[in-house]
């Protein structure tokens, strides 16, 4: 019998059955050679079914049905595309073996698996993981084919992301939805991110301009003239500015103080998707869906680059003798110049800023292959041109610089200039000839006082002066500025603040469980972002992404509700990292559901008892009609599909640039015990272990994520265990003995090399304070 390849898309089979049998026949549908049989799948055959395939009464809306919980989850074919679905299960049954050819990654295996699951089928399957469709890498990848089972804990992770985002989308779509009858969608990515865009807009609209002046002189010394910014605190009287300007123009000054300090400028790292998202937006005005559109067309359709969804920057040992492969193809091209002037020995192993191998998950940074392009069109050619000038910079040594800081007295009054003089360009000689002149200062940096410091002004001729020798102010003007206020998101700064959210979060376990992870993955957040404008809470004016009414109303609405932690960062971070955690084996997906169910049914139990939206909250967003009756399917779907990956074409609302009147949040309190019990149902059962040591209490202590808590913490009980002390696991027949006892029997502790003996006693039952006791 043969053996059946099935690939993500029919671009990604054609592409293997090229190299693996050159001489398939061609049936539409499937590639049939002597050995093996390629098939795709053209994305997602198969999804979670629809509520109503569990119980036909949810077909309408009533909030009296929720939370809906199914027991087990259910798989349905997409009508679209069921035809394809039959012909794999038609192929399979030719077949004794099959290879897994989707993606290489969470989302490929997940679709891999639905069919697997849905077909049921039995036979071995083997895994092809690879990051390009180079002829040399399917070779190599079918070498080394790896076993299917090494793959379960990444499937488990798959599924468990898309039944827990069916849980939240749903019931929480639903629950909004019906409450304040109007179409709402909540999803636990979109929803985060749109709460990003809300609090920038708040800020731009509370931002109160002030008005100041700025006095810049001109000064000269022989031939050469320099500019400094008078140095004091704020003007705001241009009276005061224009007095300065008159007491130093034309006068002559000398240079108090002059520091010259040399830097070194690396090149910047390879791409990843989410980085060369936010590079084609800013430079050619690309949404990220169209950059991932474009990329993944040059790694399918033209086989140029390696995979494109990747969240990596870096390269592991495997790709440093292709990456010289590489360079010399590149000789060959329009980037021959580029590639001569590119040092090969820059390139190695144990250059980390090139070849990371830990900071490397499924798949490498984003490279050109060794294929060179044929006719690409101008989207694709321009993204093209930045990956490969990324590339190349990785060849050179770094730019140098000298950075001159004058400070220039007249009349007591006090000018700084500061200077950036390019000695050598290095690595920027790979950079487009438009950008090899733009300062990399990009922004201004800010003094100890807050007050915004003028960037260097970068030049390419050598800044000479002699501070010895005086000076003349030969020009002197006051400006008038105002402070701006932040700026809006573009889909650029949207896609950076989404990959970092979380980390300016202050509490400290909070900033550490989102170090691994941010709002979605670099292959969904062009969907999050469609999703938005597509069910009408954003719109984009040119770059700028703006808030519609709306999107403010379902922001407000949410958090009004008592269910905040739908907008945060911190929860969905955590969940990203849970999944992560799955896909490795190190935790449980059946704990993490259990988890999601749980919240699903507090967020139900939250909105019941909110009072309906006021008429016209929304806009001229058309309201539902027929509160409990919501039998279309269609309005079924886009209210409900709320998941980072899915995208729904739905109208958008009509533009409003009225302020609603933010409603009121819950307290900060809430949102923290929210939090808590998020993180707590996720890493065990609340089964009571003991009660609570404080006397004013009366709660019981219940296992947490990284400790043992009282189950009255929304009450203001701050007793905790932690589950590590002085390098000891504090287990629960330990913890029952400090409950009980007040101390632990002797144990033994190791400092250095020497073991010592010692009980942990609880001494503060207020707080759960430990410390540890030695014993002779």
């Amino acid at each position: 019998m043969k053996i059946l390849i099935v690939a993500e898309k029919p671009d990604m089979g054609r592409n293997i059955a090229a190299v693996m049998e050159p001489k398939a026949r061609n049936h539409r549908t499937y590639l049939e050679g002597e050995q093996y049989i390629i098939t795709w799948a053209i994305g997602h055959l198969i999804g979670l079914a629809e509520p109503d395939a569990y119980d036909p009464k949810y077909k309408k809306w009533n909030f009296g049905d929720l939370p809906i919980i199914p027991e087990q989850f259910k798989i349905v074919p997409n009508p679209r595309t069921k035809d394809q679905l039959n012909t794999i299960g038609e192929l399979a049954k030719r077949c004794d073996r099959i290879v897994n050819a989707c993606d290489a990654g969470r989302e490929g295996q997940h679709i891999f698996a639905l069919i697997q699951r849905q077909l049921k089928l039995t036979q071995p399957v083997k895994r092809l993981w690879i990051s390009d469709l180079t002829p040399e890498s399917i070779r190599k990848g079918f070498v080394e084919l790896k076993d299917g089972q090494e793959f379960e804990n990444l499937t488990r992770a798959a599924r468990a992301r898309s039944e827990a985002d069916w849980l939240i989308g749903m019931n929480a779509s639903r629950a909004f939805t019906i409450k304040h009858n109007n179409l709402l969608s909540v999803g636990r990515v979109q929803t985060p991110v749109l709460a990003l865009i809300y609090d920038r807009q708040k800020e731009i609209e509370a931002f109160d301009s002030q008005t100041f002046y700025e006095v810049r002189a001109t000064f000269k010394q022989a031939d050469k003239s320099y500019t400094g910014v008078w140095q004091g605190d704020r003007i705001t009287d241009q009276a005061k500015g224009q007095a300065i300007v008159d007491k130093v123009k034309g006068k002559e000054g000398r240079i108090t103080k002059y520091d010259i300090r040399e830097s070194k400028e690396y090149p910047y790292k390879l791409y990843d998707l989410t980085l060369l998202q936010r590079d084609a937006n800013a430079k050619f005005g690309y949404s990220a869906k169209k950059t991932l559109d474009t990329a993944q067309a040059l790694y399918e359709k033209h086989k140029v680059i390696s995979y494109p969804r990747t969240n990596s920057n870096y390269v592991t040992e495997q790709n440093i003798d292709g990456m010289h492969k590489v360079l010399g193809m590149l000789k060959n091209t329009p980037y021959e110049q580029l590639a001569e002037g590119a040092e090969g020995k820059r390139v190695h192993v144990n250059n980390k800023a090139v070849c990371n191998p830990s900071k490397v998950e499924d798949h490498h940074a984003i490279l050109p292959t060794l294929k060179k392009p044929g006719t690409l069109s101008k989207e694709e050619q321009q993204l093209y041109d930045l990956i490969v000038r990324r590339f190349l910079a990785q060849f050179y040594p770094p730019a140098e610089y000298k950075h001159h800081t004058v400070m220039t007295t007249v009349e007591q009054e006090t000018f700084k200039t500061a200077v950036k003089e390019l000695l050598f360009l290095g690595w920027k000689a790979t950079l487009p000839d438009k950008d090899k002149s733009k300062s990399s200062s990009r922004s201004s940096t800010k003094s100890e006082n807050g007050k915004e410091e003028e960037p260097e002004e970068e030049v390419q001729e050598p800044f000479v002066i002699d501070d010895k020798q005086p000076v003349q102010c030969s020009k002197a003007e006051v400006k008038e500025k105002a402070t701006q206020p932040p700026k809006h998101y573009t889909e650029g700064t949207l896609l950076k603040a989404m990959e970092s959210a979380g980390k300016q979060i202050e509490n400290e376990e909070l900033r550490d469980a989102m170090k691994e992870s941010g709002l979605g993955t670099p292959a969904t957040r062009a969907a999050t972002i469609e999703r938005l404008k597509q069910v009408g809470y954003i719109n984009t004016q040119g770059k700028k992404m703006e808030l519609t009414l709306k999107g403010r109303a379902a922001i407000e609405l949410i958090r009004a509700a008592g269910v905040e932690l739908l907008t945060s960062p911190e929860m969905t971070g955590q969940w990203e990292r849970r999944l992560n955690q799955i896909s490795r084996g190190e935790a449980d997906s059946d704990r993490f559901l259990e988890s999601v169910k749980k919240f699903a049914a507090s967020v139900i139990e939250k909105v019941k008892t909110q009072s309906p939206a006021i008429a016209g909250r929304f806009g001229d967003e058309s309201r539902s009609t027929g509160k409990g009756n919501r039998s279309s399917k269609s309005t079924r779907t886009t209210a409900s599909k709320g998941s980072a990956g899915t995208t729904n074409r739905s109208k958008s609302s009509a533009t409003s640039k009225s302020t609603a009147k933010s409603a009121s949040t819950s307290s900060a309190s809430t949102a923290k015990s929210a939090t808590a019990t998020v993180s707590m149902g996720a890493a065990g059962e609340h089964t009571a272990l003991g009660k609570c040591p404080n006397a004013n209490c009366g709660g019981q202590i219940i296992e947490g994520r990284k400790g043992y808590g009282c189950s009255h913490f929304k009450q203001g009980c701050t007793f905790v265990i932690w589950k590590e002390f002085a390098g000891k696991k504090i287990s629960v027949s330990m913890l029952k003995t400090l409950l009980q006892k007040g101390e632990t029997q002797a144990l033994a502790f190791k400092k250095g090399n020497e073991t010592h003996k010692g009980r942990i006693k609880l001494v503060d039952q207020e707080s759960g304070k430990l410390i540890l006791e030695a014993v002779k």
